[in-house]
């Protein structure tokens, strides 16, 4: 299978989820994460309509930038350290891992500086693994509230990783950010995006809200997207 077939065959299976769950499938957005590929299989995404890569790594966001056509939509999908803030610029279109508290004002003086906005997702730990990153579930609505005073920080929504193996603890996990998003009320602080679901665990994500999906293994395997 090609990559374009991978492709393909991924968008099937979210429009099949979406309308399995009474939901638009154009309302869910795809962000194929590159990380490990090499700039040729990334060019062969973009060529196979990709629109958005996702990069997990800033060093390797760098390298792939400088090699690709300038418009790709990028995101930060990874744990992002703070001496790597300061090369983030406007080309970065969706940082999805906002975590701390001293990330969020590291980000903020930077774009002060440099007179951009960060737009953001807050990473949130529903599982409560010791082994994930993410606000922890039951200080999520005080952190919303102390980024929101954060003038060069722009939220958008939440991302969140499920438990891996489990089907009905990934739609647990996937159900309960919905909730959260649909049910918090911060002044200044959108929820409109919800970035969950990977190679294992997208239609589950698709059905359960999700409006956008971080997918690399299955766009790039060799054998076929399901």
């Amino acid at each position: 299978m090609s990559i374009a077939a991978n492709l393909d065959a991924i968008r099937k299976r979210v429009a099949a989820a979406a309308r399995r769950a009474g939901r638009d499938p154009s309302l869910v957005s795809l962000v194929v994460v590159t990380k490990g590929v090499d700039v040729q299989a990334a060019q062969a995404a973009l060529s196979a309509g990709a629109r958005a890569l996702g990069e997990n790594r800033v060093q390797e966001w760098l390298a792939k930038k400088k090699a690709l056509p300038a418009g790709v939509e990028w995101h930060l999908i990874g744990t992002l350290q703070l001496n790597k803030v300061k090369y983030l610029d406007d080309t970065v279109h969706l940082i999805h891992s906002l975590d701390r508290l001293e990330l969020a004002r590291a980000l903020d003086a930077h774009c002060r500086k440099k007179g951009l906005t960060a737009r953001v997702l807050v990473q949130v730990n529903v599982s409560g693994e010791k082994t994930k990153h993410g606000v922890p579930w039951p200080d999520l609505e005080a952190f919303l509230r102390e980024v929101a005073v954060l003038e060069a920080i722009s939220v958008q929504g939440l991302m969140t990783m499920a438990p891996a193996g489990s089907p009905a603890a990934a739609r647990a996990v996937f159900r309960s950010l919905r909730e959260a998003a649909g049910s918090l009320a911060v002044p200044g602080i959108g929820l409109a995006t919800l970035s969950m679901g990977m190679s294992d665990d997208f239609e589950t994500a698709v059905e359960e809200g999700a409006t956008m999906l971080r997918i690399g293994r299955a766009v790039f395997a060799p054998g076929p997207a399901d």
